[in-house]
Order: structure tokens, then sequence, then C-alpha cells
């Protein structure tokens, strides 16, 4: 019994820590290990070294498209491991004829720091940055998945200070909020149940996709939630598509969590909205950013 309470007591001590911390554990588990690099799938690649506007050094991929190019993608990427474990589902694109540009965000891979969401945010600007800095001739289009879908929301909500506009947004398997993501998490053990709220409530406000989606029209979006993911439920999903504006499009899934590319029928939709929003409706030419 007394072994019991010891362990319940660590336990608390270390949620209460983590809330001290902001919670950033419960969105953040990097790591360094080597996972995949573009030559294992075939594809060139380009490393990118970046710098954050608080000195951060970010380690990034550039993978051009095979043959002529129709865009860039820029991809941000989970809330664990690093970009050489989800390079699987996007080395698809440049064989789809679309640059793809990754970034590791601090303490994940080779890119140095420590995870928070702040800067996770700083880090997901600076590689926007870069990309209209050297490839906004041709359409530029945001892609995240969980944790980077919460990013990219984040970004295209606030598109105009960035003076470019993006040619389209997709953000598959996006969560609602920080703060009510971490709730649901924290209620599904009988131990953080009770400090769902407290802990909850230590995450910076006024980066809520839900907050966000909304901002992010006349720009094109597609959102993707899957009937099967048990890490970012479908009602998440929903309730953002429910709040964003025109034009938009919503893509149900049947895949895990971040699976959703392993499925080509899945790729053909995405390459479908790219297609559509990659070019001038009026002219059929690429479809420059415009600027504001």
């Amino acid at each position: 019994m007394a072994g019991r309470l010891s362990h319940l007591l660590l336990g608390i001590i270390l949620l209460l820590s983590l809330g001290l911390s902001g919670c950033s554990s419960l969105f953040f588990y990097p790591d360094s290990r080597h996972y995949l690099s573009p030559p294992d799938l075939g594809l060139r690649y380009q490393d990118v070294p970046l710098e954050t506007s608080d000195g951060t050094h970010l380690n990034a991929w550039w993978l051009p498209a095979d043959g002529n190019s129709l865009g860039t993608i820029y991809y941000l990427h989970g809330n664990a491991q690093n970009m050489g474990a989800f390079l699987i589902n996007i080395g698809w694109l440049p064989k789809a004829h679309y640059n793809v540009f990754m970034i590791d965000y601090r303490g994940f891979g080779k890119s140095s720091g420590s995870p928070d969401l702040e800067g996770a945010l700083n880090d997901a600007e600076t590689g926007l940055r870069w990309v209209y800095q050297h490839h906004s001739q041709q359409p530029v289009f945001l892609l995240g998945q969980s944790l980077g879908a919460a990013l990219t929301l984040d970004l295209a909500g606030h598109w105009r200070q960035f003076g470019d506009r993006p040619a389209g947004v997709i953000a598959d398997g996006a969560f609602t909020g920080f703060r009510r993501i971490a709730r649901e998490k924290l209620d599904q053990f009988w131990l953080t149940w009770p400090l769902q709220y407290p802990l909850a409530w230590t995450i910076p406000d006024g980066h809520e996709p839900i907050d966000n989606v909304g901002h992010i029209s006349p720009v094109p979006l597609m959102l993707i939630s899957s009937h099967h993911d048990h890490i970012v439920p479908f009602h998440h999903g929903a309730q953002l598509f429910q709040a964003a504006g025109e034009p938009k499009r919503f893509l149900a899934t049947e895949t895990p969590h971040t699976a959703t590319f392993l499925v080509p029928r899945y790729r053909r939709e995405v390459l479908s909205f790219l297609a559509e929003y990659g070019r001038s409706p009026l002219t059929g030419e690429p479809a420059l950013s415009d600027t504001h």
C-alpha cells in the first residue's frame, strides 16, 4: 500500500512539474534517431540550415520536384521523432511534380534548442519566410499533419502578415485547440483526470486552431480527418470545417492518425485540390502569390 501511495505521489509531482513547464511535454516528443533520409526513397535533396529570430538553428530539407515543378509544398510534421520519420508521408509529392520543403522544430533531429509551443510557432514561421524568399514564383501550399496541422492553421490564419498569399492550405489530423486536446488526453487516465483543467490552462493562449481557421479565407482550405483516428478524434476536424470560410473542402478518411497519404485514393484527392488551386481560374497559368 505504501509503495502504491509513493508511486501516486511521484506521479502527481511529475504532473505538477509538467504544468509549470507549460505542458510542453504533452505536445513534443522529439528524438535525433535516423529513420529515413531522402536517398532511401530515391529522392534528391538539399540540407538547408535556418536560423530563427531568437538564434535557434534549424535543420531543413529541400526536395525538388521531378521534372517540371507545379509548385512548392511547405510541410510541417507531427509532435514526435523527427522529419525523417515523416518522410514516407510526403515522399510521393516530388514524383507528382511538387517541390517539398520540410523543417525539424527546435529540439528535433539535428535542430538545436528545446521544444515548446511558442518556439515551434517561431520555427514554422521561419521556414515559411524562407520558402517565400526563395520559391514564391510558383504556387506555395501549406501542408501540416497533427501538431504540424495546428501550426499550419496558425500560419495560414495570419497569412497577411507575411506579405504573400498561399495558393492553398491542407491540414491533416488537426485538433481544434491545444488546451482542448490536452484536456481530452488528461481526461483519459484516472491519475491525470483531476488535473486536466489546471494543467491545460498553463498552455499559452492565442494560437488555438479553432480561432485561426476562420481567418484563412479566401485562401482555399482542405481539412482531413479520420473516423479511425484515436489520437485526434474526428469531431475536431468536423468542428474546424464548420468554423472555416469558403472555399473549403473536407476529406473524411478511414486511416490511423497521420497515415492518410499511404492510401493512393487519398493522395489523388490531395492532388486534385493542388491542381484546382495551383492554377489561376482566369488564365490557367500557375497562380502567383498576391502581395498585400
